[in-house]
């Protein structure tokens, strides 16, 4: 393959990441639950460095569920995302009001797998002491493979 060829192979790759990550994202701050459904693939996974466990998908999706109910105004300020070999790497800001009123601001940095265009592995750096006005979220789904 010429070097150009690779330039335009680069590129597509590049550009086609950065749409799966803004739909990703704007999916999550929307509450578009079967966006989201569509966007990663049926056996997800998603680590986050606070609690260092692997949520699978129905968890997560019932998470984002609770977070688009109980924070207002919810929304992601200063995003820069970047193409990777795997994926996509997403630096941001997010945003809200917590349920009790005080005002979120969350640096975080998301780092995604993807295979086949679906997002397979999500793992979510937070800082926990900016996160620690949030009151606890919704219990874990059942073991089971029952939905929420």
């Amino acid at each position: 393959m010429s070097g150009a060829s690779r330039d335009q192979v680069r590129h597509a790759r590049d550009t086609a990441m950065r749409d799966l990550a803004e739909r990703f994202f704007d999916a999550i701050a929307t509450g578009d639950i079967d966006a989201l459904r569509s966007i990663y693939a049926p056996d997800a996974v998603v680590w986050h460095n606070t609690d260092r466990v692997e949520q699978p998908l129905e968890q997560n999706l019932r998470v984002l569920r609770w977070v688009h109910t109980h924070v207002r105004d919810f929304r992601y300020e200063q995003q820069r995302c970047q193409s990777t070999e795997t994926g996509f790497i997403e630096q941001h800001v997010t945003r809200g009001r917590a349920p009790d009123g005080s005002e979120l601001a969350i640096a975080a940095c998301v780092v995604a797998t993807v295979v086949d265009m679906r997002i397979v592995r999500i793992e979510e750096y937070l800082d926990s002491a900016q996160i620690s006005s949030l009151p606890a979220g919704p219990p874990p789904v059942p073991t089971s493979g029952a939905r929420p």
